[in-house]
């Protein structure tokens, strides 16, 4: 067992958040709609959701899906989950009922937790699967009656009908219930902390599992060694912007919020006004981001009236942020934007160091809880020097495969020097320093406003079409959201009557709306290797030339003009 991993085991994310509750009680836990949420107060409804958990049933080991946005009923559902040992399996609120019922499925869940929004949803998949039952909110079940009486009467609070039946249970009423009795004995090394869902590079989603100590590792690397001296206890601002069912979020949320006994301010949806208000009005320091959130925020024609003064400490992942965004934050903010890298396989892996200004298209140095090598891809030999190859990661706190997904596996994690090591689709290049530098990615991942999207995913989708014999996914390069999904479809012959719209359309009704391609050209045939295999590197390669050659022709005319 790793001398690092006898330090994290006496305390992990949840126990460490109890530890923080102790200690700062009256503090703001978070900040949600106008409302506060004490450490006291959300202790005890953690406590008080867990404890019905037990009296559905639901023990160590179950699998429970949350199916919810940010929102203060995700952190107590993610706490009191945790409490009875029980297994998060955190998904997209936007997630179709198609991708739920997968998920259901293939992790063994029997409890789901959604918004009276997706209820439908939900309704939809447990017709196919063997969910046993469903806990359901609104956005605003834990705010003052009175101002969900405002949110009615204008209209602001969303809300979605519901069956009332022994299988659907309210969130609220499970508030009610007494707090669990005792502690869940948990194994750190053992024992699932969650099954968190990742496109990766092939076909559907595949199940991630993280063990409670997985987690801790590089939660406590973020807290230590990331943030040090820099990040106050029980003094600090936080704002979560992002959602918390992904893995970066959902890892800094724990790390500099509750974990050190700050103040999260929960943002349900990115309005960039409402975050703006919320930051000024806070004295926000700490914030997490993707590219396309600090390219909107810079773009806002009313960003001159926010005091943004207080923040000192802006990270951005999802996606290599582009030089020029940096370049303009600095300018506006008189601070750098830091980087974060990870994938949901391996967790967090590189932060840029605070007080260091990141190189161009850095990516952060490996936290020591990781380690990292960069190879040829081809003979997985260590490059030289600064040159540049795909980047694999190892961890001793990681599981290395998919749930019940040994194909998939084995294209994803190799042995190499003893060690079990995770292929991260990224080529990259490394400085004397050790300091992480992006060169590209796999022609297999489409990152399309800071998500990961499984090009073979959204492929698979569209042949399932009974028109289609034929798919291939690229992402196009756009400056506001990273990449466009664009799919190349080759149709039978006999086909008749269908187009883009009629595709587009049906990958709506199967997949997340930022999964669906933007758009679809025809072609009669993709090109394909000696064996068979689909050159989608061509194609996107295609596609960048088609767009430089737009470019120079635009910048020709100009000139001419």
């Amino acid at each position: 067992m790793p001398a690092h991993g006898d330090a994290l085991e006496s305390e992990l994310t949840f126990t460490r958040f109890d530890r923080m509750s102790e200690r700062y009680p009256d503090q703001t836990a978070i900040f949600y709609l106008g409302e506060r949420f004490s450490y006291r107060r959300l202790k005890e409804l953690s406590e008080r959701f867990a404890g019905a958990l037990a009296g559905l049933g639901v023990g160590k080991g179950d699998r429970v899906m949350i199916y919810i946005a940010n929102s203060i009923q995700w952190v107590i559902a993610f706490l009191g989950i945790q409490k009875v040992g029980a297994v998060v399996v955190p998904v997209s609120p936007i997630y179709t009922s198609h991708e739920i019922a997968y998920m259901v499925e293939n992790s063994g869940v029997e409890t789901a937790i959604c918004m009276d929004t997706n209820y439908c949803y939900v309704k939809e998949a447990s017709a196919k699967t063997g969910l046993k039952r469903v806990i359901v909110t609104n956005m605003a079940d834990l705010l003052p009656p009175w101002k969900k009486y405002l949110g009615v009467l204008f209209d602001k609070i969303p809300s979605g009908k519901i069956e009332k039946n022994d299988r659907v249970i309210s969130f609220r009423s499970m508030l009610a219930h007494p707090p669990l009795a005792g502690k869940t004995a948990i194994d750190p090394w053992k024992d699932l902390s969650y099954i968190l869902y990742t496109g990766g590079t092939t076909g559907f989603p595949k199940g991630v599992q993280g063990t409670h100590i997985g987690m801790t590792s590089y939660v406590n690397d973020v807290t230590e060694d990331v943030g040090g001296d820099h990040l106050m206890e029980g003094a600090d601002t936080y704002i979560a912007i992002n959602p918390l069912f992904h893995i970066m979020a959902l890892g800094l949320f724990m790390a500099v919020g509750l974990n050190k006994g700050n103040t999260v301010m929960l943002m349900p949806v990115p309005q960039v006004d409402a975050i703006l208000a919320t930051i000024a009005r806070n004295r926000v320091r700490w914030m997490l981001g993707v590219p396309t959130l600090y390219r909107m925020i810079l773009e806002h024609d009313r960003l001159e009236r926010y005091d943004l003064s207080s923040l000192k400490f802006c990270f951005c992942g999802g996606d290599v942020l582009p030089e020029e965004v940096k370049k303009r934050w600095r300018e506006r903010c008189g601070i750098p934007i830091y980087q974060v890298y990870g994938s949901t396989e391996v967790g967090h892996v590189a932060y840029s160091k605070i007080g260091v200004e990141p190189s161009p298209r850095a990516i952060g140095f490996p936290l020591k809880s990781r380690e990292c090598l960069i190879v040829e891809p081809e003979t997985l030999e260590p490059v030289v020097g600064d040159q540049s190859g795909e980047l694999l990661v190892t961890s001793p706190f990681t599981i290395k495969e998919y749930y019940q997904k040994p194909e998939e596996t084995r294209k994803a994690f190799i042995e190499l020097n003893g060690k079990t090591w995770c292929r991260m689709g990224d080529f990259v290049s490394a400085k004397p320093t050790g300091e992480l530098i992006y060169v590209e990615r796999s022609a297999d991942i489409i990152k399309h406003k800071g998500y990961r999207v499984s090009a073979s995913e959204v492929e698979a989708t569209l042949q399932d079409n009974p028109t289609v014999i034929g798919a291939c996914v690229v992402g196009v390069p756009d400056p506001k959201v990273g990449e466009r999904i664009k799919a190349i479809v080759v149709l039978k012959e006999d086909a008749r009557g269908v187009g883009g719209t009629e595709l587009i359309k049906w990958c709506r009704d199967r997949l997340a709306p930022y999964k669906v391609p933007a758009y679809i050209e025809f072609r009669d045939m993709l090109p394909k290797s000696k064996v068979g295999k689909l050159l989608r590197r061509e194609i996107r390669d295609d596609e960048r030339r088609r767009i430089s050659k737009g470019e120079k022709g635009a910048r020709h005319e100009e000139a001419k003009n």
